[in-house]
């Protein structure tokens, strides 16, 4: 969702774009070049990488599902084992990009209830948080190499056509949507269409290090919830209550539960504009 999003923004801005993808089918606008890279297999070929001046590292197994222990197995690895691949596959180059800006996800943080959580702020607790400290340590080797390391740590993103929001759309559209657990834990989110210009400006300009793509005003899943129905003309007064969430995805369930009181602290002392800094609005022109 975030790649499709990203590819079009620096298409539009004049960039020259080629995608690694798992999938050879992939369809892609024309112009941009396709190399087939499992991220779990090994580093990409070098013609992948070839003449880059910015590499966008947005692989991983999708977290929003039941986790088995191999579902787990999957998303360490395609994040910590694939970007240890895509860091030797840089190694190997005779002329290195400049910029490596690679993903990572606010469930660094761990669960921290009212705690305002900033990039300076310690790692949490939990085995999510140590997968993306292990996952962003690995990303960080590339500076050794003289690359210019961005780590991302992405929020809930906001887009109709995709992830989190596209689950919800359809249960608060039939007016049985409501918030999970209390509501009272806190939700990081982002507009798609900040987050791509997020990244742009990233790769743009000198910034380096945690960079938190989160809107800068955090809400309660309350709020968020309310936000939601008022914004869809639905009622949204059906909580689901923690025990089905449980016993829906297990494990995983603490994620939705997590509470993340994030701010983009890096983003704004860079320079960087929120053109959707509120919620109301947000989903006003997304939905």
């Amino acid at each position: 969702m975030i790649g499709r999003r990203l590819m079009k923004d620096l298409l539009d801005a004049g960039h020259n774009v080629r995608v690694l993808s798992r999938h050879a089918g992939t369809n892609l606008p024309a112009g941009v070049g396709l190399v087939v890279w499992d991220p779990m297999k090994g580093p990409p070929r070098e013609d992948g990488l070839l003449g880059a001046d910015v590499v966008v590292h947005l692989a991983g197994e999708p977290v929003a599902q039941r986790w088995t222990d191999d579902v787990k197995r999957r998303i360490r690895e395609s994040r910590v084992t694939g970007t240890r691949h895509l860091v030797q596959a840089l190694a190997a180059l005779d002329r290195r990009p400049q910029v490596l800006i690679s993903a990572s996800a606010v469930g660094y943080y761990g669960s921290r209830g009212d705690e305002v959580l900033r990039e300076s702020s310690a790692a949490g607790d939990g085995w999510l948080a140590g997968v993306c400290t292990d996952w962003e340590r690995e990303a960080e080797t590339a500076t050794g190499l003289g690359v210019r390391v961005v780590k991302v740590r992405t929020g809930i993103v906001l887009d109709p056509k995709g992830g989190a929001l596209e689950k919800m759309l359809r249960p608060f559209r039939m007016g049985v949507g409501g918030r999970l657990g209390s509501g009272r834990q806190w939700m990081p989110w982002i507009h798609i269409a900040d987050l791509g210009a997020l990244f742009r400006f990233v790769i743009e300009n000198p910034v380096d290090g945690a960079v938190n793509g989160v809107a800068p005003q955090p809400v309660t899943n309350a709020d968020f919830t309310r936000e939601l129905g008022e914004a869809l003309h639905r009622p949204a007064v059906f909580p689901v209550p923690m025990l089905a969430i449980r016993a829906l995805y297990g494990e995983m369930a603490d994620v939705l539960l997590a509470s993340q009181r994030v701010i983009p602290v890096a983003a704004e002392t860079a320079g960087f504009g929120f053109r959707y800094p509120q919620l109301a609005s947000a989903l006003a022109d997304l939905l």
